[in-house]
């Protein structure tokens, strides 16, 4: 009888067979994406000549980009849409409350102001609060202040009340609809340990409710922003009046638009910019490890810097 050497040494006849080879991955080629990329490039190009041979004066736009009177409308809006939002937020976290209250009365106040301030337009609101001196001829409160309503109700103040109170309505449901997501096992837990129901709300519920109320109220900033053109019906001089005054008195109508297009674009993008870093700050308590700021992907990518951590800002 024969015996294999190499078996019974344990020699290379133990060996392990070898083990699959590794797989090549192939990347899949998107041919499609670079079709559209065409497509998009093409339309755009066909943009920018259409606007190139049209009867347009270009040089005027940066010749009033940095006017007095065009910085001047600039910081006119941006103070209207800062005090607008904060007649909005107050307004629209009060009548929250109050849609979300047990008292019957309150809350029916409550619903009948959203109703009505969201059921009518921005403009015909504007265009009301200026002309209520038809109705209210002056304006008394008492030793404290007496007017004539024309006199009262200056250009700002109607822009004021036409988009905060119009804005808090809005910013209600929003603010109610950040109210509920929160679970009601935190107010119970929070009632167990002898805190009041507006404990509860600042110390409890609202810091919660904020991941849910800061997306959509920085698209009510925004919009905010540019909804502050239409106070132009009313005399005041923000950034489109200012504009459309420019625009008659230097025989460029059309380019003055663009200014104030431009502008508006400008501010939007720093505004944006803000949203963003605010909604990932209150976005620390729900992700493990927050996504990568878009400057630290150009670190990556581009500058090869590192890689990323999440949690950084």
């Amino acid at each position: 009888m024969t015996v294999d050497i190499d078996k019974a040494d344990g020699g290379p006849a133990d060996t392990p067979p070898a083990g699959p080879e590794a797989i090549k991955a192939i990347p899949v080629r998107h041919y499609g994406r670079y079709v559209a990329a065409v497509v998009a490039l093409g339309l755009l190009g066909s943009i920018v000549y259409a606007f190139s041979q049209g009867k347009i004066n270009w040089g005027a736009i940066p010749d009033y980009f940095f006017d007095d009177r065009v910085i001047e409308g600039v910081g006119k809006t941006l103070l209207l849409t800062v005090l607008s939002m904060a007649i909005g937020i107050v307004g629209g976290i009060l009548l929250a409350v109050m849609r979300l209250s047990k008292n019957p009365v309150t809350s029916s106040i409550a619903w009948f102001y959203i109703w009505f301030f969201r059921g009518t337009p921005v403009l015909v609101q504007l265009v009301v609060w200026f002309n209520l001196g038809l109705v209210f001829q002056y304006i008394n409160l008492g030793p404290i202040y007496k007017d004539y309503w024309s006199s009262f109700m200056t250009p700002l103040l109607t822009a004021l009340l036409g988009l905060g109170l119009n804005e808090a309505a809005y910013m209600a449901e929003i603010c109610r609809a950040g109210l509920l997501a929160v679970d009601e096992g935190q107010t119970e837990a929070s009632h167990a340990l002898g805190m009041s129901q507006s404990k509860t709300l600042r110390r409890i519920v609202i810091p919660q409710a904020m991941r849910v109320i800061v997306p959509p109220t920085g698209n009510e900033v925004i919009n905010m922003l540019k909804t502050t053109s239409l106070v132009s019906v009313v005399q005041y001089s923000e950034l489109f009046r200012v504009a459309q005054d420019i625009g008659q008195t230097s025989g460029a109508p059309a380019e003055m638009l663009f200014l104030a297009a431009a502008w508006y674009l400008l501010l939007t993008s720093v505004f944006s910019v803000g949203q963003y870093y605010i909604e990932r700050y209150y976005a620390r308590g729900s992700s493990r490890q927050l996504p990568p700021t878009p400057l630290q992907k150009i670190k990556v990518n581009v500058l090869g810097l590192g890689r990323p951590k999440g949690g950084a800002a």
